[in-house]
């Protein structure tokens, strides 16, 4: 008997039923999607570096280092493992490809990973192991036969298998690029044995190692054992690690901001339901007392409709986690276009499965709850319909202007006080759908911003020329510069307090490159002084006029620079001219033109050369990606907005059902009840926006500065995000107070009337 009834009344309450399967699946979809990104994330490149032995430390010199320094290193106690280690940008012959070709002595210590082809050969003549991602985008093949050049050195030989490598997990030329292409560029190893052929001597301008030590004690102990200050990079100040760390720690955040809402509205309109339908079944409830079911079995049975719920919800929650998990954690999704790594596997976090037993756990005690509320009392008690409590008097009621407000208005005011939970809960999913809507577009504003400045603008020339500062002369690479009508830079790192940030030293005669200020106009540089990063400027506390200082690698030198002004970079660095530069005596080495010119004619002191086109278009596939991301977040806004306000619309039409029973009875049409129903929703959306459109800016805002800082962006949010983000509110809350309105021409006056309140 009890068991047709579950199936009754699932279909009587079938809209309720269905709008809180839907809220429950997409709140724990996106709990569980959002966490399992970052876990996956997580879980799939700590295989890569175990894999591939991702050194936690790499010690730089230009000059290179013997096998004594690398002997010097290993005999560091905590030191387990070391390498010297190879990296130099070469040109693919005939297509003019650039391909980082990199050198290991010891594979154990930033090693590779073989996905087809031959294993790596340490004695090989003429083997290249090629990045499998840059041989799918040019069709290259195991056994193809390759020449790269660098200088006037030419290295050509057959590639004896395709990899993967950590080194490169996100495979870019440098921080100006965001988004790798490897169309036009890649990496390779080739073996020990193959440089010495091509080169004649053993050169390695890094020594790779795996320790334990903290930066501070292995710097202190390298400088001992290589008797002179070296730089020194951590593993999380190299672009792979630091970058994959920070998707994983974006992700942390996203998946404790978007997630809790959505799960936060979901069990609200639960809880909220559950009490509703257990109200609205109170009749019921008092028959099968009347009728000699114990109370115990009474709540079994109306406990099991949360309990339904919760587990189709979950059930459906986590396929919609897995979609969207898969969606971007997949070779060819989001996140495969940016890390390159070999497995791709899904993992759901530990705490996941907590909290989905715990969800679980707290809507079956709620709907254990709401009915034994019901069961109080006597079977006469029970068979009692439900009645709303009785409003107490306000003392607004008695103002001037309350009295002179319309009929219909102070209907609904009254309701709204009367039923506060379903009113606050209607406010609730307005303002989470704003906070996504204004969240979500005003990212596309800021992204767009963003480029248009850093990119659009402050790139104001055509082609980067990367020289060698190795065998070119200032003065040759000043007269290049002139030569191509550009201006040109030097950059190198330095040790500011215990860590490497970038000093870049700029001649700016053409306008070819340009700066932004804190607040994203341009500044030019002057002679008086240096020009540092917000991040600097935020971490040191230093300001414009204040001093700062900082040594070059290789040198007890050290320079204090005054601080001219705060700027915006997409490099933690530090900014100023030459002729300052020259002022502080600065040695430095030209390494960068930056000209309109396109046509480069061939040079020796040329590396390679860069265009803006290559930069933006690696920008363009970022925002197409970033695109479809603010799309489902959009269609996820939507969804939230319309099932949560047509859950509650529903509820309030049951819970006033009678009244409008009454209104019919003394003349009130359909059309205008359908009025008064609509104009609490729209009320109610005009608070919430008002109070979603700043909550939305802050959210964006917190993000922003959580997920983004070190790209150094400006909130920017436009009107048109503003005004479609209100009218895609408006436009779901009057449209589910039509869907709502439309139920009152089937109320039956006689039964809604005929009981006793």
């Amino acid at each position: 008997m009890l068991l047709k009834k579950l199936f009754r009344t699932l279909l009587k309450y079938k809209a309720q039923f269905i709008s809180m399967i839907i809220m429950i699946s997409l709140g724990v979809g996106v709990f569980i999607g959002f966490n399992m990104e970052w876990y996956s994330l997580e879980k799939n490149t700590d295989f890569i570096f175990e894999q591939t032995g991702f050194a936690d430390f790499r010690i730089l010199s230009e000059k290179g280092f013997s096998k004594g320094n690398l002997e010097s290193i290993l005999a560091i106690e905590g030191v387990q493992d070391a390498t010297r280690f190879l990296s130099v940008n070469t040109t693919v012959k005939g297509d003019g490809d650039v391909i980082a070709l990199t050198v290991n002595e010891n594979m154990n210590v930033s090693g590779l990973y073989l996905v087809d082809g031959e294993p790596y050969d340490e004695k090989s003549a003429d083997g290249i192991w090629l990045s499998d991602q840059y041989a799918a985008k040019n069709d290259v093949h195991v056994g193809d036969e390759m020449t790269l050049t660098y200088k006037m050195i030419t290295v050509t030989g057959r590639v004896r298998g395709l990899v993967k490598a950590s080194e490169y997990l996100i495979c870019v030329p440098d921080e100006t690029q965001l988004m790798p292409d490897y169309s036009s560029y890649g990496f390779a190893y080739i073996s020990p044995a193959m440089m010495k052929k091509a080169i004649i001597i053993d050169f390695y301008t890094q020594i790779n190692v795996k320790t334990d030590l903290s930066k501070a004690a292995f710097v202190e102990a390298a400088d001992a054992a290589l008797h002179k200050t070296t730089l020194v990079l951590s593993k999380e100040e190299t672009l792979s690690y630091a970058e994959s760390m920070g998707e994983i720690e974006e992700g942390k955040v996203m998946g404790s901001v978007l997630p809790v809402l959505f799960l936060a509205i979901a069990i609200l309109t639960m809880v909220t339901t559950m009490h509703r339908i257990t109200a609205s079944e109170k009749t019921q409830i008092g028959t099968l007392k009347a009728l000699g079911f114990h109370d115990k079995r009474i709540m079994r049975h109306y406990t099991c409709y949360a309990l339904i719920i919760g587990l189709i919800g979950s059930a459906l929650g986590i396929g919609i986690g897995y979609l969207l998990g898969w969606y971007i954690m997949n070779p060819n999704g989001a996140m495969g276009t940016y890390i390159d790594m070999p497995t791709w596997n899904l993992y759901v976090p530990w705490f996941g499965w907590v909290v989905l037993v715990g969800i679980n756990v707290f809507l079956t005690v709620i709907g254990f709850l709401s009915v034994h509320k019901m069961l109080e009392g006597t079977a006469a008690d029970a068979l009692r319909p439900y009645t709303p409590k009785r409003m107490k008097h306000l003392k607004i009621e008695e103002t001037k202007a309350f009295k002179a407000l319309n009929f219909g208005t102070k209907w609904n005011l009254r309701d709204c006080f009367r039923h506060k939970a379903r009113s606050c809960m209607t406010l609730f999913g307005i303002v989470g759908c704003m906070v996504l809507l204004v969240g979500g577009l005003g990212m596309v504003d800021t992204m767009n911003a963003f480029v248009q400045s850093f990119y659009e603008d402050a790139i104001n020339y055509e082609m980067r020329i990367n020289l060698d500062g190795e065998s070119i002369k200032n003065d040759e690479a000043a007269a290049l510069a002139e030569q191509y009508h550009g201006d040109w830079s030097a950059m190198t790192s330095v040790q500011l307090g215990d860590k490497a940030v970038g000093l870049e030293i700029y001649h700016v005669e053409n306008d070819r490159v340009r700066f932004l200020d804190e607040e994203m106009n341009f500044v030019a540089l002057g002679d008086e002084g240096a020009y540092i990063c917000a991040r600097i400027a935020k971490e040191w506390g230093v300001h414009a006029g204040d001093t700062l200082s900082f040594s070059p690698y290789g040198s007890d030198e050290i320079h204090t620079a005054t601080v001219a002004g705060v700027t915006r970079s997409m490099a933690e660095s530090i900014v100023m001219t030459d002729g300052y530069a020259q002022a502080l005596g600065i040695d430095y080495t030209i390494n960068t033109v930056y000209t309109n010119e396109t046509d480069i004619a061939a040079n020796k002191h040329i590396l390679n050369v860069q265009s803006k086109k290559a930069i933006m278009d690696s920008f363009d596939s970022f925002l197409e990606l970033m695109n479809v991301m603010i799309f489902l977040l959009v269609l996820a806004a939507v969804v939230l907005g319309i099932v949560v306000l047509y859950n509650l619309g529903v509820m309030s039409y049951t819970e006033r059902y009678r009244e409008m029973a009454t209104l019919k009875v003394v003349g009130f049409k359909d059309r205008k009840i359908g009025r008064l129903l609509i104009s609490q929703n729209l009320w109610l959306t005009v608070i919430g926006i008002l109070i979603g459109l700043p909550a939305g800016v802050g959210v964006l805002k917190y993000l922003l500065d959580a997920l983004a800082s070190e790209y150094e962006m400006k909130l920017v949010i436009g009107p048109a995000t503003f005004l479609i983000s209100i009218l895609l509110t408006f436009g779901v809350s009057l449209a589910v107070g039509l869907m709502v309105a439309r139920k009152n021409r089937h109320i039956d006056m006689v039964s809604a009337l005929k009981t006793e309140e």
